[in-house]
Order: structure tokens, then C-alpha cells, then sequence
């Protein structure tokens, strides 16, 4: 259960992050797919993560310390196009290298919206994430949001292509998969 959590800094690399020992979990999804609506779903908070509607307004990498012994840390969205190349090639470096150097990094959550499925993003951020040796979870967000007959399309693209990951799926607005999305964290403290 989480019972504390304060975002703590903000920053691009190595030299702006916490150096304690502390577990890391990185956040990675579309812009829009709705990481900062989970975070502030995770830690019952409304406002601790700013949630927009307008896609792609991260562009740094943000630390929330929770319970004062591991951090979520919330990444800028990829897939989203209005982005000038050399953002979307700054953010491409910034996330390679957090992913690559931060030896408290437990895990990567990646979200994908389970209306849409994986989307071609997502399946090669997957496979991108895969060769560095970390553990993957893919958290479907929004499952409030489809009807039945959408339901089992997007679970038959789950089965497709996500068969070898742990996968949960979550409704912020519903409140659903909280219990499953703490024990990512639990397994490793």
C-alpha cells in the first residue's frame, strides 16, 4: 500500500537523477496512453503527476519517491508526431541511456492503451527495451474504455503479440488493477 509520495526532481540525465540506492521502476508509453494518470492512480493522489490532454507535453524524465524507499519515474511519450527530429532524437537518447546506466532500474512498465492494441510504437519499443536485459511489464491502460466485442479483439492482439510478458490491464478512472500494478513493486522489496 502506498502511503506517501512526492515527486522529486525533474531532468535529462544521469547528473540530475537521485544516487541512493533505491529501487527504479521506468514508465514508458505513447504520448497520451495515460502514465501520469496511472502514477496518480497508484498513489491515490489527483494532481501528484500533471496529466494533460494535449499529447507530449514530458520532455524529462520525473522522479516520484514513494514511501520514501523506490521510485517511479515517468518518461516522455514516444510515437507522438508534432515533435521536431531532434526531440524525438534527444528523448531516444535520453531513454537509452537511463535504461542502460541506472543499475537501480528494476523494471520497465511499458503502457499500451488496450482500445488500441499494441500499436507498431509499441511493439518496437518493446523489442528495443528487451535487448537490455531488464524485466518487462506491459500495463494495458484505459480497459474501461472498450465495449465487449472490443474487449475481445484487443485481447485476442494481447495474446498475438505480448504472450511472453506479464501483462496487467488498468482503468484509472474505474479503479481497476491496483493490487496487481503494487505487486511489481512488492516482488522486489
Amino acid at each position: 500500500m502506498i502511503k506517501k509520495a512526492e515527486f522529486i526532481v525533474s531532468g535529462t540525465n544521469n547528473s540530475h537523477f537521485p544516487s541512493d540506492d533505491k529501487n527504479e521502476y521506468l514508465f514508458l508509453g505513447r504520448s497520451n496512453v495515460g502514465k501520469s494518470s496511472l502514477i496518480n492512480f497508484i498513489t491515490n493522489r489527483k494532481n501528484l503527476a500533471k496529466t494533460s490532454q494535449t499529447p507530449g507535453k514530458t520532455i524529462t524524465l520525473n522522479y516520484y519517491l514513494i514511501n520514501d524507499s523506490f521510485y517511479l519515474v515517468d518518461a516522455p511519450g514516444y510515437g507522438y508526431a508534432k515533435r521536431s527530429m531532434r526531440l524525438i532524437e534527444e528523448f531516444g537518447k535520453m531513454v537509452e541511456s537511463f535504461i542502460q546506466t541506472r543499475v537501480n532500474l528494476k523494471k520497465v512498465c511499458i503502457l499500451m492503451d488496450f482500445k488500441i492494441g499494441p500499436t507498431e510504437d509499441d511493439l518496437l519499443m518493446l523489442d528495443y527495451v528487451s535487448h537490455f536485459n531488464k524485466e518487462i511489464v506491459v500495463i494495458m491502460t484505459k480497459i474501461d474504455k472498450v465495449n465487449q466485442s472490443e474487449r475481445a479483439k484487443s485481447n485476442k492482439l494481447i495474446k498475438e503479440h505480448l504472450s511472453k510478458y506479464k501483462v496487467i490491464k488498468v482503468s484509472a478512472l474505474k479503479r481497476i488493477g491496483l493490487e496487481e500494478v503494487l505487486k511489481i513493486f512488492e516482488e522486489d522489496l
